[in-house]
């Protein structure tokens, strides 16, 4: 009995030594939330301002409110006397093997802020890049940008390799320069073929005047002459010009009597057997 009452007074005592510390504590609890309350509000406000993307947004401010209060209880702990040395130890090495197991997510994380902050494309962008993912941008996550190709199939792009590779955004321009390669026959006349298509690329209202459209000879083939026809249409007519441009040159060759040869190969052969001949 005598032992547990010893045992209550030394408790009594030890907690009567730390009311100053457990005081300062409580007041140190009490300012570190408000303080942290009051960065965070700053801190969405300047976001707000620089309009920067929502997802990035709630990543960034829920990742510093986690940070704040870390730090927060552990200034806490060691106010009242409690040792916080084994446990910062503990939470590093932690920090350490979970960034060894996600470092594929870390780089795509870490891409995801880079577009996000730059903005190389936005969301209904149309883009194409070198780590092979194209099509129509639907959704920009932190880890993955989803596209929509022209089959209509979603592809889910790392934005890692994604924010590493060239981009090709074919939304922010306001014109595309077209190129149609036509093969006509090394017997056609190439001045009536050039003059036949350049009269449909100045007939065609969408084709740009400035620069003028072209016709060239681009190469001579194993089996025709290939002209090479370029000009440029604004971005939202693209397509269908081009879809209807070909045919359009095809049916002025034919009107023209201008043929446009099927891939051939001739043969010789020498020294032929004389039985064979006979």
């Amino acid at each position: 009995m005598e032992n547990y009452e010893g045992r209550i007074e030394k408790l009594i005592d030890l907690l009567v030594l730390k009311v100053p510390e457990i005081i300062a504590g409580l007041l140190i609890l009490i300012i570190g939330r408000y303080v942290i309350s009051l960065i965070l509000k700053i801190v969405k406000s300047r976001f707000e301002k620089r309009n920067i993307d929502i997802s990035i947004r709630g990543f960034i401010l829920s990742l510093l409110k986690f940070v704040c209060y870390t730090l927060l209880i552990l200034t806490v702990a060691s106010t009242v006397g409690i040792q916080t040395t084994s446990f910062i130890a503990v939470l590093s090495a932690f920090g350490l093997a979970v960034g060894l197991a996600l470092q594929g997510s870390l780089s795509n994380f870490a891409g995801g802020v880079l577009i996000l902050l730059f903005r190389p494309f936005e969301v209904g962008d149309y883009i194409d890049s070198e780590n092979g993912a194209s099509g129509t941008v639907e959704k920009i996550d932190l880890l993955y940008t989803i596209l929509r190709d022209a089959n209509g199939i979603s592809v889910f792009s790392p934005n890692g390799t994604l924010a590493n590779s060239v981009i090709k955004n074919y939304t922010k321009i306001t014109s595309r320069r077209f190129e149609i390669v036509v093969g006509i026959g090394y017997d056609d006349n190439i001045k009536v073929a050039r003059e036949a298509i350049l009269h449909i690329l100045h007939a065609e209202k969408s084709i740009l005047k400035k620069p003028a459209p072209i016709v060239f000879v681009g190469s001579l083939g194993d089996s025709s002459v290939n002209l090479t026809v370029r000009g440029w249409i604004s971005r939202d007519e693209y397509w269908d010009i081009y879809n209807h441009l070909q045919e359009k040159i095809k049916m002025a060759l034919d009107e023209r009597g201008i043929t446009i040869p099927y891939p051939q190969t001739e043969m010789h052969i020498k020294n032929l057997p004389k039985d064979i001949v006979g």
